[in-house]
């Protein structure tokens, strides 16, 4: 129909990882989270203030429209009547005019639209992508027991990270927006029609009763499906990633049928609360045309006996007729902007619930003048003392017990054990992962709690068993130990790791680029790598959690001789199962269900003939 004003229903279409979300979940606190996140778009207030004024000039002119069309309808059907009638005829300037007039007011909607377009689209992109950064900055922040002590996966801070935000911009941009805009229409468009026939705006106001039924049932049925959906997708996307990462376990062990099959058992939930949600979601749209229809053929009825009486113009019809579509429409764009507000409060929450997570809390006192810490280690010669020492990843299951260690700068030392007696755990706490339950831990003579995280971290290099490489050049892995080293100290690293050999006969040679996961080297060469990013960081004290685990017996020999330079003049931490590596450590302290059981060096451990000695005999009998 000419002059038609309605509204261009914006596609709600998903990109990338959002697209498997439907609409409308709903959040566990709607009203709490939409004011944080207007809280959290506050440096935004005037860019976004001016996208909802012009929004709503937008509507206004469009509502204004059709009045001015019927306008000239109603001239035009004069004018024929009375060159009829032989008394005058159309008034095509008259006629011009009110177009002309039409004519500036759709231009002047466009342009007020496609402004707060352009305002509100870079306004939720700054939004969404200091969203993405703040993520992204808190997970380095967020302790390691923050995923060990919650039900959270990596899939799950991965959707948080791409899918959620991904979500809310979309919802973002066009809820907002919507929302502000399908009000300002069914209020505008209600006065106009109470302005052309108060009759005709009665039989149309009776269709809204029916709407809101409609819209309350369907809203209120689908919701905790949506919730479901957001929930259960969060799943799948762990188990995705699980099952991508553990690839070659799965083949190794036949596990490909297992795999898909639990992976169906979720995807299968998923589906179930998907098409709930969105069958009930789908089902406003049809429902809400049946009664825009419904009331439409009502306005057409009445509107003519209007018609014949001569209570109402002609072209008042004809902009009635519009008004009735223009007033049924934004009622059913309400009820999609429902669940759009929903869905946008949902993935808000779950984003701000992962970034008001509990950070590593730091414990150092400030110097009030400075601001900087009051206590500092600096270039640490590499004292560390465990002083009664006690731990347990929760509460009342301790798993180290009384460990107390005095280990002079430049010694290395050697930490044994059974699997599960607390080797690795005691690194973990000497970084301040964690922090100690009981007793002390100190550097230099420096309590870890009295200093700042990264003050302590920079005097430490680790190699653990499982070998870290990002997608990158070999020559940037090596460099991450120490980010401003030049190529030739990270060539000379690499020759000291014994890892030229290998990266000379690759293409490229330190440029070659390692793909996701280091997977296109092997798991030897991965171990190489990480040993030669040790070397460059050359810091006082090293960690070498099994760190020559996955090479072969020549490579290990060869590393070792690197090993014994690299740790000369510096203090060393051992951890190794195969004992005849850590022959030439200073001491060597034999763990056992958290507790140390025996202490010295290899020849007194083995001539001692106690527990130490029992797990050197057996792993030869292994061998044998």
């Amino acid at each position: 129909m000419a002059g038609r004003t309605e509204q261009p229903r914006r596609p709600m279409h998903s990109h990338g990882p959002g697209a498997r979300m439907a609409p409308g979940e709903k959040a566990k606190d709607f009203k709490g989270t939409i004011a944080k996140l207007l809280r959290y778009m506050g440096p935004y207030r005037v860019g976004l203030v001016a996208a909802v004024l012009l929004a709503m000039a937008s509507v206004v002119f469009s509502v204004v429209g059709p009045k001015v069309l019927g306008n000239a309808t109603t001239e035009v059907i004069l004018g024929v009547q009375a060159a009829a009638a032989g008394t005058g005829g159309i008034d095509f300037a008259l006629v011009g005019q009110i177009l002309v007039t039409l004519l500036a007011i759709y231009l002047a909607s466009a342009a007020a639209s496609g402004i707060q377009s352009w305002i509100m689209t870079g306004i939720t992109q700054k939004v969404v992508y200091r969203m993405r950064g703040e993520i992204a900055d808190k997970i380095s922040k967020v302790p390691l027991s923050y995923f060990d002590g919650k039900a959270i996966s990596k899939g799950d801070v991965l959707s948080r990270m791409t899918n959620d935000v991904d979500t809310l911009s979309q919802s973002l941009n066009q809820g907002l927006i919507q929302l502000v805009t399908s009000i300002t229409q069914v209020v505008g468009v209600a006065i106009m029609m109470l302005a052309i026939s108060a009759p005709l705006a009665g039989v149309t106001f009776v269709t809204l009763p029916v709407s809101a039924l409609i819209l309350g049932v369907l809203i209120r049925r689908s919701q905790k499906y949506f919730r479901l959906q957001q929930e259960q997708l969060g799943t799948v996307n762990g188990r995705v990633e699980e099952d991508f990462s553990g690839q070659v376990v799965i083949q190794a062990f036949n596990r490909g049928e297992r795999a898909v099959e639990g992976f169906g058992e979720e995807n299968d939930r998923l589906y179930e609360s998907a098409w709930k949600s969105q069958f009930l979601s789908g089902l406003m749209q049809p429902l809400m045309n049946l009664v825009g229809n419904m009331g439409y053929v009502g306005v057409v009825v009445v509107g003519a006996g209007l018609a014949v009486t001569g209570s109402i113009q002609p072209g008042d019809i004809q902009s009635f007729i519009q008004y009735v579509r223009n007033f049924t429409q934004p009622i059913t764009q309400l009820a999609t902007v429902s669940n759009v507000l929903q869905q946008m409060a949902a993935c808000a929450e779950r984003v701000f619930e992962f970034l008001d997570a509990p950070e590593e809390e730091e414990t150092a006192a400030v110097d009030p003048v400075t601001g900087a810490a009051a206590e500092a280690i600096g270039h640490a010669a590499g004292a560390v003392d465990f002083d009664h020492v006690s731990f347990g990843y929760l509460p009342g299951q301790t798993i180290i017990h009384d460990f107390t260690a005095n280990v002079e700068p430049g010694r290395t030392v050697a930490i044994v054990g059974p699997t599960g007696a607390g080797k690795t755990t005691l690194m973990k706490l000497l970084l301040r992962f964690y922090d100690v339950d009981g007793g002390a831990l100190r550097v230099d003579g420096h309590n870890v709690r009295n200093v700042e995280r990264a003050d302590l971290r920079q005097n430490f290099s680790m190699v653990l068993q499982d070998a870290w490489l990002f997608k990158g050049s070999i020559r940037e892995n090596i460099r991450f130990g120490r980010l401003d080293a030049t190529d030739e100290e990270v060539e000379a690293a690499a020759r000291y790791a014994h890892c030229e050999h290998f990266i000379k006969t690759l293409p490229d040679g330190y440029d070659f680029e390692l793909d996701e996961g280091a997977t296109n080297i092997s798991q030897g060469q991965r171990q190489l790598l990480t040993i030669a990013r040790a070397v460059l960081a050359d810091r006082p004290i090293l960690i070498l959690d099994e760190a020559t685990s996955n090479v072969d017996t020549r490579t290990e020999w060869r590393i070792q001789r690197a090993m014994d330079k690299l740790m000369d003049g510096r203090t060393s931490f051992v951890i190794a199962h195969r004992l005849s590596t850590i022959r030439n450590a200073d001491a060597i302290l034999v763990l056992r269900d958290g507790d140390i059981v025996e202490k010295g060096t290899h020849e007194e451990l083995l001539a001692a003939g106690g527990f130490y000695a029992q797990l050197y005999q057996s792993q030869f009998e292994e061998v044998a």
